[in-house]
Parts: C-alpha cells; sequence; structure tokens
C-alpha cells in the first residue's frame, strides 16, 4: 500500500522543467491500451541536473531521449517516478508503456467501465496513463491520437479541435485532436466507445461558430435537451455578464452512467455522471431540471476560471472551485429565482459546511497541508470559497467587481496562480483595504457576531455594538478578528429603512458596514424612533448572528430582505413549536404574522412557499 506523506504549502516550489507540448497516441485493444508519449520539455532552472516524472502502475516498455533509446543504466526507476540524468536545456522525451483500463478499479488515469474508455485525471489521474510532470502549474499543449475498433468505438472523443479521421486495417479507425490552448495534464480527457448524441451550435458574440454535442448512453438521446439548453444558455450569459467567449470549434459533453464522479470541466470536453444530465418532463422535478442547469453552468464556466486560469498547486483549489460555484450560483439566481436560489445556497452551507467547520475536519478554504488532496473537495473549498468571492462582491459592487475580474483575466489568462494573484485582482478596484480580509483563506471554524444596540432618545441616536466570536482552530490556537462586508439595516415602524448616518464605520453602498476590529461600537444618527435591527441581509457574510433584540413578529411581517424575513419566519417557528411542545398554546403572534406573509401579493411565489414551510428538524 501507497504510503502518504504530509504534504505542506511553505514547500511549493516552481518545477524545474516545463513540458511545452505534448503528442499521445492511444491504441485501444481489448485487454490493454500502448501509449506512446512524445514530450518536448525545457529546463526553467539552470542549475536542475535531474528530470522527475511522474508515474504509477503501468508498464514501462521504452523510452528515448532525443533520438536516443535508454537502457535501464540510463535512468532511475521507482515506484512513483522516472528519474532522467538532464543537463541540457531542451529535451524531446518519447516514452511508450502499457496501461490497463479493465484492471483500474481506482478510476483515476485511463479506465473502462460499462463499456465505455474514459479518463478522470483531476487532481492527479494522468499519472496511471503515461510519464508526466503532473502537476497543475504545468501548462502543456497536447495532440492526441485515438485508434480503436470502430464497431465497438465508433466515437473517439479528447480535448481540443478534431483536425481528422481516417479507416485503418483490421476494422479498426483513428481521431486526431489538437488542443491549441496550454492546460494542465489533469485536464487531459478522453473518451471511447459506442454512444449515442445529440448536436446543436452556437454562435459566439464576435461571430464564431461553435459545434456542441452531447453524448450519452444509446437510448438517452430524448433526455439530452434540456442540458443542451442549459449550456447555450451558460455560454450566453457568461459573454454578457463577464465578457468571456468560448475559445475552441467544438465543445462536447459525455454523459455515462459509468462515470466514477459527478461532473468534470476537461478542456473542450465535459465528462458527467448521467444523473447531471439526463431529464425530461415524465420523469424529473423542477429542482432536476433547475440543478441540471446549475452543473452544466459550472461545468461551462470552468473553462475560464479554472481551465484558462488555473490554480498552481492544490492547496489554491478554491481558487477555481470557489470562484466556478460563485458563478454558477449567480447564473441560476438570474435564470430562476434570485432570492430562492439564494436561501437554496445559504441552507446549503449551513447544513453541510458550517457542520465542516464546527467538526474535527475543520480546515480553512486554503489548507497549509494535506495528505490525500482527494479529502479536500469539502464544502468548505467550494461552498464557503464561493462565500468569500461573494463577500468580495458585496464589497466591490456589480460593476468593479466585473471590472476586477476583467483585470484577472487580462493579467493572468493562460497562467497558473493563486489566490493573491485573485486577491491582487480585487484589490485593484476595492474600495477598502482587503489585506485582513485575507485571513478568510487561512482560517477556520465559522465566527460568531453578537450584535446589540442602545437607542438615546434625547439625542436620535443609535449605537450598534458588534462583537466578533472566533472560535479556536482545530490546533486549539487563537486566531485573530475578520474582516467582512455586513449588511444591516435599522427600520422604522411602517418597515421603512433609516438612512444610515455614522463617522465611526466605514460605509459601502450605503447599507453595508465594514467590520474589521475584534468590536466595533458604531453610533448612528438621526434615527427619530427606536428601530427594529435587520441584520447579516442578503446573508452578507458567511457568519452566525447572535441578537436577543430581533423582532420576529415584526420582521415577518414588515421585511423586504428575502434572507432576514426567511430567517424570521423559521426562528420565530421555532420558538413557537418549541414552546407548543412544552404544553403552552400557539402564539397569536405567529399566527398573525404568518398571516401578513399569506397576504402580501408582493412575495413572488416561489420563496412563499419556503417561507410557508415549518422547520426542518
Amino acid at each position: 500500500m501507497q504510503e502518504h506523506k504530509t504534504i505542506y504549502f511553505r514547500d511549493y516550489t516552481p518545477s524545474p522543467y516545463i513540458v511545452e507540448t505534448c503528442t499521445l497516441e492511444f491504441i485501444i485493444e481489448e485487454s490493454s491500451t500502448r501509449v506512446e508519449n512524445i514530450m518536448e520539455i525545457k529546463r526553467q532552472d539552470h542549475n536542475a541536473k535531474e528530470l522527475r516524472l511522474d508515474g504509477e502502475l503501468f508498464d514501462l516498455e521504452l523510452i528515448w531521449a532525443d533520438d536516443a533509446l535508454l537502457d535501464e543504466t540510463m535512468y532511475r526507476l521507482e515506484e512513483n517516478a522516472l528519474y532522467l540524468p538532464m543537463d541540457r536545456d531542451h529535451v524531446r522525451i518519447r516514452v511508450i508503456n502499457r496501461i490497463y483500463p479493465d484492471e483500474n478499479t481506482a478510476l483515476e488515469g485511463l479506465y473502462r467501465s460499462g463499456g465505455i474508455w474514459c479518463t478522470q485525471n483531476e487532481p492527479e489521474g494522468f499519472r496511471r496513463i503515461t510519464y508526466f510532470i503532473d502537476r497543475p502549474d504545468i501548462m502543456t499543449r497536447f495532440t492526441t491520437k485515438i485508434i480503436a475498433n470502430k464497431e465497438k468505438c465508433p466515437i473517439l472523443l479528447s480535448n481540443g479541435n478534431l483536425r481528422g479521421t481516417a479507416t485503418l486495417e483490421n476494422g479498426k479507425h483513428m481521431a486526431l485532436w489538437e488542443d491549441p490552448i496550454p492546460k494542465p495534464s489533469y485536464l487531459f480527457a478522453l473518451v471511447a466507445g459506442d454512444l449515442g448524441s445529440i448536436t446543436d451550435t452556437y454562435t459566439t458574440m464576435s461571430g464564431k461558430k461553435v459545434d456542441l454535442a452531447i453524448y450519452c448512453d444509446k437510448g438517452n438521446e430524448d433526455k439530452c435537451h434540456h442540458a443542451m439548453r442549459s449550456l447555450k444558455k451558460s455560454m450566453e450569459w457568461d459573454e454578457y455578464t463577464y465578457g468571456r467567449e468560448y475559445d475552441l470549434e467544438v465543445y462536447n459533453i459525455v454523459a455515462v452512467d459509468s462515470f466514477n464522479m459527478g461532473a468534470m470541466e476537461n478542456k473542450g470536453l465535459n465528462v458527467f455522471n448521467s444523473h447531471y444530465v439526463l431529464a425530461d418532463e415524465d420523469s424529473a422535478t423542477d429542482a432536476d431540471f433547475m440543478g441540471i442547469e446549475s452543473v452544466i453552468a459550472h461545468e461551462y464556466f470552468h473553462n475560464w476560471t479554472g481551465n484558462r486560469i488555473t490554480c498552481r498547486n492544490w492547496f489554491e483549489l478554491t481558487l477555481k472551485e470557489g470562484l466556478t460555484v460563485f458563478r454558477d450560483q449567480t447564473f441560476s439566481a438570474d435564470m430562476n429565482s434570485a432570492l430562492t436560489q439564494r436561501l437554496d445556497d445559504v441552507r446549503a452551507l449551513r447544513e453541510r459546511q458550517f457542520v465542516e467547520d464546527a467538526g474535527p475536519t475543520a480546515h480553512p478554504i486554503k489548507p497549509d497541508s494535506y495528505m490525500e488532496i482527494n479529502n479536500f473537495y469539502t464544502a468548505t473549498v467550494y461552498e464557503k470559497g464561493a462565500e468569500v468571492i461573494r463577500m468580495m462582491h458585496t464589497v466591490l459592487g456589480g460593476e468593479k467587481f466585473r471590472a476586477a475580474m476583467d483585470y484577472y483575466f487580462a493579467h493572468f489568462d493562460g497562467q497558473a496562480v493563486g489566490t493573491e494573484e485573485f486577491l491582487e485582482s480585487m484589490q485593484s478596484q476595492s474600495p477598502v483595504d482587503l489585506s485582513q480580509f485575507k485571513r478568510w483563506y487561512s482560517q477556520e471554524r465559522t465566527p460568531t457576531l453578537t450584535v446589540s444596540s442602545e437607542y438615546r432618545p434625547d439625542t436620535a441616536e443609535c449605537v450598534v455594538t458588534i462583537l466578533q466570536n472566533i472560535p479556536k482552530n482545530t490546533h486549539h490556537q487563537e486566531q485573530l478578528p475578520y474582516a467582512m462586508p455586513f449588511r444591516m439595516a435599522l427600520l422604522a415602524d411602517d418597515g421603512s429603512e433609516y438612512p444610515l448616518v455614522s463617522e465611526r464605520v466605514t460605509l459601502l453602498h450605503n447599507d453595508v458596514l465594514w467590520i474589521e476590529n475584534g468590536v466595533s461600537e458604531i453610533l448612528f444618527k438621526e434615527i427619530p424612533t427606536k428601530p427594529r435591527l435587520s441584520l447579516n441581509r442578503g446573508f452578507s457574510a458567511p457568519i452566525i448572528v447572535q441578537c436577543d433584540e430581533l423582532d420576529f413578529p415584526f420582521l415577518m411581517a414588515h421585511e423586504r430582505d428575502g434572507f432576514v424575513r426567511y430567517e424570521a419566519v423559521h426562528q420565530f417557528g421555532i420558538e413557537t413549536l418549541e414552546t407548543m411542545m412544552g404544553g403552552a398554546e400557539v402564539n397569536e403572534r405567529y399566527i398573525e404574522s404568518y398571516g401578513a406573509i399569506l397576504a402580501d401579493s408582493s412575495i413572488e411565489e416561489m420563496f412563499k412557499s419556503q417561507i410557508l414551510e415549518l422547520p426542518s428538524m
């Protein structure tokens, strides 16, 4: 059994060698697959004398350096790597090896399941296909030739653009794919088998025609049309919202029952489990349709936030996943109900990530060490990572956030970067210093804000005190206060909002407080009557709010912020149920407030259906 050692972020160093191009040939046969791999390798560190290539669980047959065939005395072979003396700036390495997809029960690399040959290479599966510098900061141009039996594998797919097909002898055929855009090896993909499909086209904002196809197990073609519509919506939305145009001639999706993951964003060839693609009106619910739309969008949006700009190491996983989750959430909000989408996102965060943050496996969205990176595909990295991006969107506002994203794409396209580069992009447009905000990347656990207020009628002032309670981390070490946007309102008796006027806090967009201190005492002026508090509106920060002053019946009846109103309904519902379980009568104020919601025709129906539900266990 392979022994895992702890890998630390502090030990990261750039690779001394890079792979400029990689030309692959796969000859797929029943019992095994022959892989020929030709790499053009360039030395970046002129002090480097030895090239390390990752590789495991396959048979090496032949290896050349430039045109010289190497024997076993000319390289060093270990269980998970090949070492070659390499004291030159350029070299062409040619490797022939053999892999066994039927025996690949780990389902990493190339495996065969259900008669389909399929790859899964994130995070470190490519090293099970052939020797390579298998790390995300090695971005390479791949060309792939696939040869297989035409009857068993009429469909041969890989990344990039199709450059040619040919019929060969002995019932075989060939497809040649070329990806002109450099990518890390974890985004390499290959699919071969007998599949059904539907096709369509999309014309980009610059007038370029893109051929679209969704491949599936035969018989499921009619269930792919919603996914195709979702893909085209995603392409259009990314152009309009972020100015991001698709960059290849084709975009293929493969949806098969045998895929071991949920979905994977391989460049130009997304691979999905069928559950996240197939739907028809006879068997799927509204939630199924919206879920498919969201996942299709997520993998498409990775084309720019994950593929064109990728993470330089796996500690930076949230760079691509947190950002892309935020993008698919806002897409779904635009396609459906923004408010109910936000409530769904918050519920998912609380049910999964808050629990994770409170337990022994709590970790920052950017961990400082790992033994097995597969264990960090977590709700913290994804969902909490998305909330950190959303906080920056709240701080900057929509227009400046778009400008910051434009900066990110312009400066880092084609690179493997880290969260520092993303924060640099955000800082370029931010009205506040984001230095302290970086703690969201390095600290763990969920902070609690305890809020209280004091009203001073003689001076028409209200003092709001906000205390940050920061739990210790899993190593029982103290953690520091966060910087965060905290959206709030002071409400008059009719539910209207008093303008927030204060000299003791940085105020963004009229209703967002920039909180940095462990204790913040904020004086608001020109408040003619004692206000009701409306806190963390829109769930502006992924925190827990404790406040004994919240007037739930009032907020149920008058609050205009959907999230706070939802919170009031459910918190008051919990209080009411608990008192009833103790033998008391139902609270009449709860019935009155519940009736106010029923009678409010301004509430959209999807939202009303959610807030009228009694709290779950």
